[in-house]
């Protein structure tokens, strides 16, 4: 992967919230609604979340990490961008955060319950998301998960949004498919994904209206999960 993330370090917040203001929503409210779903996918399919050690891969300025604060017994996370870290670590000095080199994750294997990539996958090359995938299975235990949230290629303002976001040039999407492809290349077991991000609302109706439409492809992103055996 690549660090050209560093001059975004000071500005990522406002560069992604330009990309997304048709939504009339903002950065922080996409972040709660994945960090909410991360909390309730490792607490049904791990366990009770105080007891789990999580990574963030690729986690940028730490916005997700924010919304998870005090969820899990340990949170750490990683990136190739300097900068990135340097700001994660001003935002949420309780956190451990290390530089990546893209390609081995700084971690003895089965360090973690859950490792867990958002919005990152569509930055790999093509010819390394396989080794991405395997390299965070080696880092989670047995019985841990692997989650990578995605946007959905299927759904247009996912698509506008990658398209007026500076950093998203070029990139290719992931489809669902590939994504649990390249987790069963890692030796993962990988189930049917979680479609999220349907309203642009709070609340327990839109909450349960998530739930319900979980299964529907149409929602912005995605969350695809392998189980390492």
């Amino acid at each position: 992967m690549s660090s050209g993330f560093d001059p975004y370090s000071a500005s990522y917040r406002e560069t992604v919230q330009r990309s997304i203001s048709f939504s009339g929503r903002d950065v922080d409210f996409f972040s709660e609604l994945k960090a909410r779903h991360l909390v309730a996918t490792a607490a049904r399919t791990v366990g009770k979340p105080s007891r789990l050690d999580v990574l963030d891969v690729g986690c940028g300025v730490g916005i997700t990490d924010g919304h998870l604060r005090g969820a899990f017994r340990s949170l750490s996370g990683v990136d190739v961008s300097e900068g990135m870290l340097r700001e994660a670590r001003r935002m949420n000095p309780e956190n451990r955060y290390d530089s990546y080199d893209g390609a081995s994750l700084p971690h003895p294997a089965n360090s973690f319950d859950v490792a867990f990539a958002i919005s990152v996958l569509h930055h790999v090359p093509m010819g390394e998301r396989d080794a991405f995938c395997t390299e965070m299975a080696r880092i989670v235990r047995p019985g841990g998960i692997v989650a990578i949230f995605e946007h959905n290629p299927l759904n247009p303002l996912s698509r506008l949004a990658v398209a007026r976001c500076e950093f998203d040039v070029g990139v290719e999407l992931v489809p669902p498919r590939e994504a649990a492809r390249r987790m069963k290349v890692a030796r993962l077991a990988v189930g049917s994904p979680d479609y999220i991000v349907f309203f642009p609302w709070r609340g327990a109706i839109a909450r349960r209206a998530e739930t319900w439409l979980r299964r529907v492809p149409l929602g912005a992103q995605y969350c695809a999960i392998g189980r390492k055996r």
